[in-house]
């Protein structure tokens, strides 16, 4: 068969099935095409998008100012290594450092390869600038989260579908209740801790919002106590949540961007996903340079880590975000939708409870985390022309792009009301 060749959706979906790894369960619909909050499948039916790849095309599927900075310079050079210098590393360096205002930055791929960075920059600091005696530190996470499935990663996580048969697993690591400031406040007495790592927004836990002054107050005292405050921005950074960062407070940075107010900036942040549009993988550390300066040549790289076309890619997809408001309109837009679907709510028994900020958000379907309602209804959506995929068994996660247009986003909302309005449980 032809790489060009086209193909139904059951013969696609039969190649997955024979040939790749089962770690994943999609929804059957096999995409061919995407234009900014559509995708066509293979036979061309066309459907809203409202989940972006995790979040990883906040700018839209194919953003044409991403594609072209992908074509340029994928055209001129597209590797080096880290071997050698290139023309784009630099730049791209400076332009993301002064976009979220750190210091330095450290360039990696994927946000799983982020998340590990950050722990070794964390556990590095720990003994090289805290004092904690070599190979004791401890790094702090909450239960519920996801950071990723590395064995490191995994390590951290109480999701037994996400553990069971990996061990043994990465010692150092604490696991405390998500929003839960006494919890916070009693490990940290710990004198071995190192860092605190933590999602502003639990996403894959079912867009978990945590209290207003959570992140506030969970900085004060990692502050006091000496602990690196690590904020995964992987999913919920880019403008997802209605701010450039969903850790900010208000926002009050120049050109309504916010890099973090002054009592919630994280000591480390760590970006991916739409850092570069979904186009590719790009995903970036970036601390000041008390904390960065542990990292020394040799100590921590990636071949493909800060590569010209990512670098290129990544600068053109932060102006899209920059220049087209995103954050924004990701602001106006989920105001508009959890309003509407909280009115939902109101008129079935089936949709117990709506939350979210920004463009990501989630309704709670009125069943058990085992049973096959939210599934189901995800598969009515997409028979209406909408994509969205459950999460814990009876949430459903709603993320689409950010280049969403009111009237577009209206149209989901009566596709969204119609599908569960008019589905019926067995």
């Amino acid at each position: 068969m032809s790489v060009l060749e086209q193909i139904s959706s059951n013969e696609a979906m039969a190649l997955e099935e024979k040939y790749g790894a089962q770690n994943y369960h999609p929804l059957p619909v096999v995409l061919s095409r995407g234009e900014g909050v559509f995708v066509w499948d293979v036979e061309g039916k066309k459907y809203y998008d409202f989940l972006s790849a995790y979040s990883a095309v906040n700018q839209g599927h194919c953003h044409p100012r991403i594609i072209n900075a992908l074509k340029e310079q994928g055209e001129k050079l597209t590797l080096t290594s880290r071997a050698f210098y290139n023309d784009m590393l630099g730049r791209y360096e400076k332009y993301i450092t002064e976009f979220f205002g750190f210091d330095k930055v450290l360039p990696m791929n994927t946000g799983a390869e982020a998340v590990e960075t950050a722990i070794k920059l964390a556990r590095k600091w720990g003994y090289e600038k805290k004092g904690i005696h070599s190979n004791q530190a401890k790094i702090v996470v909450c239960q519920n989260n996801f950071h990723g499935r590395t064995i490191t990663i995994i390590s951290a996580s109480n999701d037994p579908i996400a553990t069971e048969n990996f061990g043994p697993f990465t010692p150092g690591i604490l696991s405390i209740r998500y929003n839960d400031l006494n919890a916070l406040r009693e490990v940290l007495e710990d004198q071995k801790v190192a860092a605190f790592l933590v999602e502003p927004i639990q996403g894959e836990a079912g867009v978990y919002v945590p209290d207003e002054d959570y992140f506030r107050e969970a900085h004060k005292l990692c502050k006091e106590n000496n602990v690196l405050f690590v904020s995964d921005e992987v999913q919920t950074g880019i403008a997802r949540t209605g701010r450039l960062l969903a850790s900010c407070g208000k926002c009050s940075c120049p050109d309504k961007l916010c890099s973090g107010t002054p009592e919630v900036k994280p000591d480390i942040l760590i970006l991916g996903k739409a850092l570069s549009g979904g186009v590719v993988p790009v995903s970036a550390v970036l601390a000041n340079n008390d904390i960065m300066e542990v990292i020394r040549p040799g100590n921590h790289g990636s071949t493909f880590g800060g590569n010209p076309l990512a670098c290129a890619v990544a600068l053109a997809a932060l102006e899209v975000v920059r220049d087209e408001n995103l954050a924004e309109n990701a602001d106006y837009l989920g105001k508009i939708f959890r309003t509407e679907m909280e009115k939902l709510a109101k008129q079935t028994d089936l949709v117990t409870l709506v939350r979210g900020r920004g463009l990501l958000n989630a309704i709670v379907i009125n069943d058990t985390e085992d049973s096959s309602t939210a599934w189901d209804i995800c598969i009515a959506l997409k028979n209406n022309g909408l994509l969205a995929k459950p999460t814990h068994g009876n949430i459903i996660r709603f993320a689409p792009p950010l280049v969403m247009t009111e009237e577009e986003l209206y149209d989901c909302i009566g596709i969204i009301r119609k599908t569960i309005l008019e589905f019926k449980t067995d």
